[in-house]
């Protein structure tokens, strides 16, 4: 199994230090997650049904015109590539940790790409996130759209996971997906990091009608629980607090940024969720360290060798977090 971010308990083993004393840097999920309503007993006793208004709601909120919920959008990395004869595979690298190892174990050839030559490929299928996790490289609409045009010659896919692209999303495919001008473009969104909301595990894939028919096919009945689906519905609905929300992560985000300049981490990418440190030699390696025996979790990253820093959720945090930093073994 891949490392993720978010190994808090296994942190606190290995540096014996309380589960309750840290400040989990490590994921890039919001700090101030979206209020959950009480949940009524009738959503946890019954099964949960298509037609609860959640469709409705979520093609709302991404501009799409057909949608399918699915448990987080992992069960659809997960599920995509048994939906297609083995081909060629580009895959945009340094990105998501379980996209090539999914496509690869469905018998495909994949070929893993950086940001500048990810889109050029002479590929049966394109993938990439965008913003991408975890250096924060944006791709053009633009060249996303001339892309998906060259793919779809030859029946080919542009996966684009927009798991980040809530806040600034004037360069997200999620309107075009699976329409006519764009039918061989396939979205992937979450409500785990905008929303904060990770351990609902909701996610929706964006496509053309007939790949939605066959994944949910390949899902079978109920791939999302309905308090989850409860819950996923107020939150893409209520626009008062996904208004503040992105203005709290972007004048959060700018802090974290300049928070780690003036103690020499300088940013070299990042979103309204994180930011993206380049490292040299063992400083990754070095800081990941101290900041741990500070109980802050961070996340390192070996190739190339990097760190990202999430978004510290109360002052006593950023206060923490100053000091570990004050403190750096290397700068």
């Amino acid at each position: 199994m891949l490392e993720h971010g978010g190994k808090l308990l296994a942190a606190s083993q290995t540096f014996g230090i309380s589960l309750d004393d840290w400040i989990d840097l490590s994921t890039g999920i919001a700090p101030m997650p979206y209020p959950v309503p009480d949940i009524p007993a009738a959503v946890w006793q019954r099964l949960p049904e298509d037609d609860d208004g959640l469709h409705a709601v979520a093609c709302a909120y991404y501009g799409a015109k057909n949608l399918l919920a699915v448990n987080g959008s992992q069960a659809a990395i997960m599920a995509l590539p048994r939906l297609r004869l083995p081909g060629r595979v580009a895959v945009l690298s340094p990105s998501y940790g379980e996209y090539a190892p999914a496509w690869a174990a469905a018998g495909h050839e994949v070929v893993e790409c950086a940001a500048q030559d990810v889109l050029q490929q002479q590929a049966d299928v394109i993938l990439l996130a965008n913003p991408n996790n975890p250096d924060g490289h944006v791709f053009s609409r633009e060249a996303l759209l001339a892309a998906a045009e060259r793919l779809a010659q030859h029946q080919g896919w542009l996966v684009v996971d927009e798991a980040f692209a809530d806040v600034d999303a004037e360069n997200s495919l999620s309107a075009v997906a699976g329409m006519s001008a764009a039918e061989n473009v396939i979205v992937l969104r979450s409500l785990g990091k905008f929303f904060g909301l990770a351990g609902a595990r909701v996610g929706f894939c964006i496509a053309a009608n007939d790949v939605l028919s066959h994944l949910q096919a390949m899902l079978g009945p109920w791939p999302l629980a309905h308090p989850a689906r409860f819950v996923a519905k107020v939150g893409l609905g209520d626009t008062v607090w996904q208004a503040a929300q992105r203005e709290y992560l972007r004048q959060t985000s700018a802090r974290l940024a300049a928070l780690l300049r003036r103690y020499g981490l300088v940013p070299s990418g990042g979103t309204a969720l994180f930011q993206y440190v380049l490292c040299q030699g063992d400083e990754a390696q070095a800081c990941y360290a101290h900041f741990a025996r500070c109980g802050i979790l961070v996340r390192r990253l070996a190739q190339p060798a990097a760190l990202r820093f999430g978004l510290p959720g109360s002052e006593a945090a950023w206060a923490r977090f100053e000091d570990a930093l004050k403190n750096l073994p290397v700068t």
